[in-house]
Order: C-alpha cells, then structure tokens, then sequence
C-alpha cells in the first residue's frame, strides 16, 4: 500500500512538473536598450539625431549625422530574430548558428583569420563585426548584398557555412515544438515562411548598436573622458597626413565604400580578387568594404582575411609605403588615400590609443540561456554570463 501511494504521488509531481516540449516561450514586448516605441514599433534614440547629415558635416567632424538605421521592428519580432541568431536549428546539422561566426564576447565576429563552418570546413574571408551593421548598404567584404536580408542568404544556405537549405530551414522551424507559436506572437498567425524568418534576424542583427563609447561621450561635449594621449591620437585619425577620418568617417566609421589597399594576404595564399568578383570591374581588383571601426578593440584580426593579429600591425600597414605589400605581377588600382605619411612609431601607438576610444557594448542585448529548439545555445560563454536570460 505504501509502494502504491508513493508511485501516485510520484506520479501527480511528475504532471506537475513543466518539460520543455510544453513549457511555454513568450517573445519581449519591450524595445531593446537604445530604442524607444511608438505605436508598436522601436526606433533608436540618439544624441546624434541632433546632428546636421553627412553631406553637410565635413569628414572627421566630431558633430555628424548617423546614415539612416534600419528600424522600426516589433519587439517581438527583434525577440524572435534574437532567438534565431543563437539557435543551431537552423544550420544543416543542428550543429551552428549565426552566432557561431558572431559571437558576443568577440566583438560579433569570431576571433578567426577565417571562419569555420559546417564539418569543419573553412570559409573564404573573416567574419565582420555586427556592431551597428544596421546603419550599413552593402554587407559581405565584396559588398555583394544590399540589404541584410539578401544577406544572411548567403551563410544560411553555404555548403561551407552553415549548410542548410530553404526547404530544410523551413521544415524544421515549421516542425518545432515552439517556433509555430513564436510567430504567431511576432506575426499575428503562426505561418513560417522565409521573409518572416529573414525579417526577424535582421530586426535584431539591426538592434546590435554601439554608440556609448568614450569617443562618442568626448563628441557630445564630455572632453574629459579621453586623456591626452587619445586626444592626439584622435587627431592624428582626422588628420590630413594620415587620412584615416576620408574612409572611417565619423560617426558610424566607415565611408561604406569599395577600396584597393594592397593588403598581403595570408602567406601561400593567391590574391583574393574581392569586389572585382562581384562587380567585373577589373579596377575593383582586390577591393574590399571598409569596415566600421566601432568596437574594432574586440573583433581581431584584421583585415578580409585576417592577416593582421593586432591593431598596431594594422595601422602600421599604412605606412609601410604605398603597393609596398602588392604581389609582384599585380597591377592594382591602389586608393587615392594609399600613399607614404611615413607615421612615426609614437603616432602609431596613439592611432591604437585612440581606436579603443571606440568600444562600448553597454547595449549588448540579452542572450539566451536556452533556444526554443531545445539544443544547445550557441556563442553563449562565460565571459558573457552577466547578460544571460534569466528564464524564458
């Protein structure tokens, strides 16, 4: 009799008890930090608002505009893509997520030369940085993509990258125990479909903003949050003899255009013919974005291919001399601003100096401590605990 009563309250406590086939996901209904709602929907709050266009500003101003963000998302739908992003459901394997090449304590990209993907197999070029790509019209190294959304095309359904197919992606979400719901909250019905999946990664991919660094403090009239020796290097930056200010112009850092640098590859490796292979464009040759600089502190190495392991090798790359790095039999069409500033080794340093004025992830946003699919969350690390969901 006794057996018989303890096996039926084993039994009550076990109904009782939530599992994770039934436990219940609710998106957030509340605007990321940074953002501010209106009428449903979240657009960023910045002092930069206040600030006259590009156009109109000057290059290296300390008081320019931002380019236009990509805005105006549900919470929900950022709450979704969020959920997405760190999910290896929707790799091939079940193995990566976009936050595998992106990972949160490297500064969103992945501390590689070159990224890794699905069974092991490398990639072509390193992963970028997401810190504020929202702000961003051409997305890859090559600048093929014009929109996030055309984008993440790319990764999701690489054969060297997360492998999956369009088919495939949407099977499993659709089959999942959870994902049906969740986009019934962020979309009003439960349909899955791959504008809605895309839509959702780019709403929170476009959250991913940075600008609180101590740099942006000393723009918006905080002078005393940067010593001397960044105040000089922000000037050597804006200078006319280092130039750097013409293509990482300020806020955003970055001219987001095409530029021939020269840059060694790694060694053995053939020249990466860049934009070129996108374009046709033979003076494009071995062209790349110009990435922004906003948390360039975390996201080593440097360059397409990651051919430089600090920032101080990376700023004194553009000193060296102008085609110095060029292959013999090359014939680039170098950019106007690759010349010889001949920088001395003290100014060097201050470029560094004032580069790391640049960090700030006071918005890095909450990561999740588990995925709706019910695999592991990935590029969740102890490093980044502090902004762990408390539950789901």
């Amino acid at each position: 009799m006794f057996h018989q009563v303890l096996l039926l309250c084993l039994a009550v406590l076990m109904l009782a008890l939530p599992n994770s086939a039934s436990a219940e996901w609710r998106l957030s209904d509340i605007c990321p930090a940074g953002f501010r709602p209106d009428q449903g929907r979240c657009y960023l709050q910045s002092l930069y608002g206040n600030y006259a266009s590009l156009q109109n500003s000057g290059v290296g101003g300390l008081k320019t505009g931002l380019p236009p963000l990509r805005e105006g998302f549900t919470p929900q739908q950022i709450d979704l893509g969020r959920l997405m992003f760190f999910d290896p459901l929707l790799s091939g394997d079940g193995t990566l997520a976009c936050s595998s090449c992106h990972q949160p304590s490297k500064g969103f990209a992945d501390g590689r030369g070159v990224s890794v993907g699905i069974n092991g197999q490398l990639a072509h070029r390193s992963a970028p940085s997401l810190w504020n790509v929202g702000f961003l019209k051409r997305l890859f190294w090559d600048a093929r993509a014009s929109s996030l959304e055309a984008q993440m095309e790319g990764p999701l359904y690489s054969p060297v990258e997360m492998g999956n197919s369009r088919d495939n992606l949407l099977k499993s979400l659709q089959q999942s125990d959870h994902y049906p719901s969740l986009f019934k909250q962020a979309y009003g019905d439960s349909i899955i479909s791959l504008d809605r999946i895309y839509t959702a990664i780019t709403a929170f991919e476009a959250s991913l903003v940075s600008l609180n660094s101590r740099y942006d403090l000393y723009a918006n009239g905080v002078h005393e949050v940067l010593n001397s020796d960044e105040i000089e290097g922000m000037n050597v930056f804006r200078s006319f003899v280092a130039r750097c200010a013409e293509c990482h112009t300020p806020p955003a850092f970055t001219n987001q255009q095409i530029a021939v640098l020269g840059t060694p590859e790694p060694d053995g490796q053939p020249l990466d013919s860049g934009a070129q292979g996108v374009s046709g464009d033979a003076s494009q040759r071995g062209g790349f974005k110009v990435p922004t600089l906003r948390n360039i502190e975390l996201s080593a190495p440097y360059m397409h291919s990651g051919r430089f392991k600090t920032l101080r090798e990376t700023v004194a790359f553009y000193t060296g001399g102008r085609g110095h790095a060029v292959p013999a039999g090359e014939k680039l069409s170098l950019h106007w601003h690759i010349w010889e500033p001949n920088l001395s080794d003290r100014e060097l340093d201050l470029l560094v100096a004032f580069l790391k004025t640049l960090t700030d992830e006071s918005f890095m946003p909450q990561l999740p401590s588990a995925v709706p699919s019910g695999l592991k969350a990935v590029g969740v690390t102890a490093s980044t605990m502090s902004n762990l969901d408390a539950e789901h």
